[in-house]
């Protein structure tokens, strides 16, 4: 394939003439992403903020981030709000997570912007019970403990000081000793008040409070992302470029040939003409499903370069008089030629058949006698006929590969016949008055 598929003209040409496949595909995606949101937009989401005092660290925030979300919570919230749910079935609707400053933020998510508000409200106040309760019924002993020691500690550090104070009296004497003990006894001094302020704190940090809620849940006003409209636009976006892209790939791996010159090449035959088939009205059976696909599906290829189609009968009727003249080549004398036109291809037999009619209602001094010869492309065989001067191929643009078109010409040359040229048919809109192309090759000129 050429590099015509990866560019915008080509891209341009698939919005032209496939505009109806990509606005149904555009449409089933949309109902996809509908109903995909059912399954997997959130809802409403409402957010409880926690603030947890004094300092932290890291592991102990995601600890208690995890203890927000835990079963022993949410079963304690499910109970509280009676919405006949357990804790296990609130897990997926309750996330917690660590911000900055200390801050536990819990998310409840609902159908409705006040469940999900009285969801993480009664989560969070749930959690601030459950910690408190928690560290009351584990520290009691431990407190108690803690007390003693620090009354002990107390003392101690009174004792001590004492101490240092009748040695700092009896080192008043002069000499170097009694400054160095005095300056160990101060060096002791200090260390023993900032033990005593440390002791301090730890006791002030002990009896605050461990946490607290910043603020109500606020109600929220819109639902959560992704929202069904962002399901329906991502889903018909989605569909649009899928159909796109299928258009591409699959030009890139047919192998057809498109091109007048590509395929007059493959023959290896000069070009006589390229003339248009109107397509003749559609006969499909009724039915929704017939008619759905006759709306959305266009059966005439998209990548094949557009073909000035005639504008009336007469414009026409003079391109096949053109290509019959080109056949004659100026020959005053008749001409018999053999047509060759693959048996799979319609439009080529509608030409060769139209050809046929205009060669017969010519009065010229050198008549042109068409001989039809239907070939296969898998395994081209070629009548001989000495009678003929030459063979001339009809072929639809996008139908054949190159190594179908060269069997073709290596199969004419076993039969000894010359190539004199090839005409490349091309499916045009019908024009008016419609031409009825679909005439019994009988109709051509009789044989001699």
């Amino acid at each position: 394939m050429t590099d015509e598929t990866v560019r915008l003209t080509s891209v341009g040409r698939i919005l032209r003439r496939r505009w109806r496949l990509l606005v149904a595909l555009s449409a089933l995606g949309a109902l996809v992403g509908a109903g995909a949101s059912l399954l997997f937009s959130p809802g409403y989401q409402a957010s409880a903020s926690v603030l947890l005092q004094g300092p932290r660290e890291a592991n102990e925030l995601l600890t208690e981030a995890q203890v927000a979300q835990s079963t022993s919570v949410l079963d304690r919230t499910a109970s509280t709000l009676g919405w006949k749910v357990t804790g296990n079935q609130l897990q997926k609707s309750v996330t917690a997570a660590v911000t900055d400053g200390n801050i536990v933020r819990i998310t409840g998510t609902a159908a409705t912007p006040g469940k999900a508000q009285q969801l993480a409200q009664q989560v969070a106040e749930q959690y601030i019970a459950f910690s408190g309760q928690l560290i009351t019924n584990t520290s009691d002993a431990a407190a108690q403990q803690f007390q003693q020691q620090k009354e002990a500690l107390r003392q101690q550090v009174a004792q001590t000081n004492q101490r240092l104070t009748d040695l700092a009296k009896q080192a008043t004497g002069p000499g170097v000793e009694s400054v160095q003990v005095r300056t160990q006894l101060e060096g002791l001094r200090t260390g023993l008040a900032e033990a005593m302020t440390k002791l301090d704190q730890a006791d002030a940090a002990s009896s605050t409070a461990k946490m607290a809620l910043v603020g109500p849940a606020e109600l929220p006003t819109s639902p959560a992302s992704p929202t069904m409209v962002q399901f329906v636009a991502g889903g018909a976006l989605l569909f649009f470029l899928a159909g796109v892209l299928g258009h591409l790939f699959a030009a890139r791996a047919d192998k057809r040939l498109r091109s007048e010159s590509e395929i007059a090449a493959a023959l290896g035959s000069p070009l006589l003409a390229g003339v248009d088939v109107p397509d003749e009205p559609s006969k499909a059976p009724g039915g929704l499903l017939p008619r759905l696909r006759r709306l959305v599906w266009d059966d005439r290829p998209w990548d094949i370069p557009p073909f000035p189609a005639a504008a009336d009968e007469d414009g026409l009727s003079t391109r096949y008089r053109r290509a019959l003249s080109r056949i004659r080549d100026g020959s005053d004398s008749g001409v018999r030629v053999l047509v060759l036109v693959a048996a799979d291809d319609p439009t080529a037999h509608k030409a060769v058949s139209r050809l046929a009619l205009t060669a017969g209602g010519e009065r010229a001094a050198g008549p042109v006698v068409l001989q039809l010869a239907d070939v296969s492309a898998k395994r081209p065989t070629v009548p001989e006929d000495d009678r003929v001067a030459g063979v001339i191929a009809v072929m639809t643009a996008g139908t054949r590969t190159a190594w179908e078109l060269v069997g073709i010409a290596e199969a004419c040359q076993d039969a000894g016949h010359r190539m004199l040229g090839t005409i490349v048919t091309h499916r045009t809109t019908p024009v008016e008055p419609n031409v009825p192309a679909d005439r019994p090759l009988e109709a051509m000129a009789a044989q001699p």
